[in-house]
């Protein structure tokens, strides 16, 4: 039996864990009683909250069969994989640096409890 070389086999891996992070991330952190389910928001808060939820994991998985199925423009599938990680994360970010301008939070009292990441400002809370 010939093993096969994959090139890309460590860019798959990484994107397949960046992948990961926000298709099934979201999906244990948000589809929970501290947020979809939280009677204490609104039912428009909460029905945005599962859209946007089944949009990444939808998004996750037309990136994982770019990432894993075989194919012609095998590299170019690559590059389009990352470039919808950088924007699910991008997105992210941006909505994070720019909390100041809507009155956003990273946390909310009645959902998970804030805890301080071991990088950054004093002042984050998650």
């Amino acid at each position: 039996m010939e093993l096969a070389y994959d090139s890309h086999l460590l860019a798959r891996i990484l994107l397949s864990v960046a992948t990961v992070g926000y298709g099934v991330v979201t999906i244990k952190a948000d589809l929970n009683a501290t947020h979809a389910t939280n009677p204490l928001w609104t039912p428009h808060a909460r029905f945005h909250v599962v859209w946007q939820v089944l949009s990444y994991t939808g998004v996750a998985l037309i990136a994982l069969g770019l990432i894993w199925i075989k194919g012609q423009l095998e590299a170019e599938r690559l590059y389009l994989a990352g470039g919808l990680a950088a924007a699910m994360y991008g997105a992210f970010f941006a909505a994070m640096l720019s909390r100041p301008i809507y009155g956003g939070v990273l946390y909310d009292e009645n959902g998970y409890l804030p805890f301080r990441p071991p990088f950054g400002p004093a002042g984050w809370r998650w």
